[in-house]
């Protein structure tokens, strides 16, 4: 099945618009970071500084899908609004929601159709990544509501990330693969 140029416009317009909400999620946790280390929740610090990077992978691979479409990728940061931790982790949630719900699907859907496989396999390595995103910050919400001190929410911790997908965990188990696109997972980066 060939791929009509309407469809292959349609992959680059789905790729770009991820493309930029990636890179200013990641400007965004970038800053949250910062906010939670300077109000001693460094474990959600380290998260938010983990999910920047795995936000970063995920625009980079957008941006390879949109070059090999022979598109250019174009963003524009937003201004970005910090508040106190626990609310900037119920926004972090909200935008991994709204991704997993309402963003990724239908582009995962168009590129299907449109049988664009570089688009469906970056937009399915983020979808992924985005549903361990919202369970790590459900936890830390939790943990900042209940003003656990004792928790990981408030130790320093480090997070793994697959450089390829954007996958995040705490823990890594040698002689495994990513869950999501199978790297080792001995190749993983180590964020704090």
């Amino acid at each position: 099945m060939s791929t009509s140029l309407a469809e292959k416009t349609t992959t680059i317009a789905n790729l770009g618009s991820a493309f930029e909400c990636e890179l200013n999620t990641q400007a965004r946790y970038t800053a949250f970071a910062a906010r939670a280390d300077a109000e001693g929740w460094p474990g959600v610090a380290s998260l938010f500084r983990a999910a920047a990077r795995a936000e970063e992978i995920h625009s980079r691979n957008h941006m390879r899908a949109i070059g090999q479409l022979s598109g250019v990728a174009q963003s524009e940061i937003h201004p970005i609004e910090v508040a106190a931790t626990l609310q900037n982790l119920k926004v972090a949630l909200a935008g991994e929601q709204h991704e997993i719900d309402s963003m990724y699907p239908p582009f995962l859907n168009e590129a299907c159709a449109a049988n664009v496989n570089a688009a469906i396999r970056c937009f399915t390595w983020a979808m992924e990544a985005e549903k361990r995103h919202a369970s790590l910050f459900r936890e830390a919400i939790e943990a900042v509501e209940e003003d656990l001190r004792e928790p990981w929410a408030n130790l320093p911790i480090e997070f793994n990330i697959c450089p390829v997908c954007g996958y995040t965990e705490e823990i890594v188990e040698p002689d495994e693969y990513c869950p999501v696109c199978n790297l080792p997972r001995e190749r993983f980066e180590v964020i704090r």
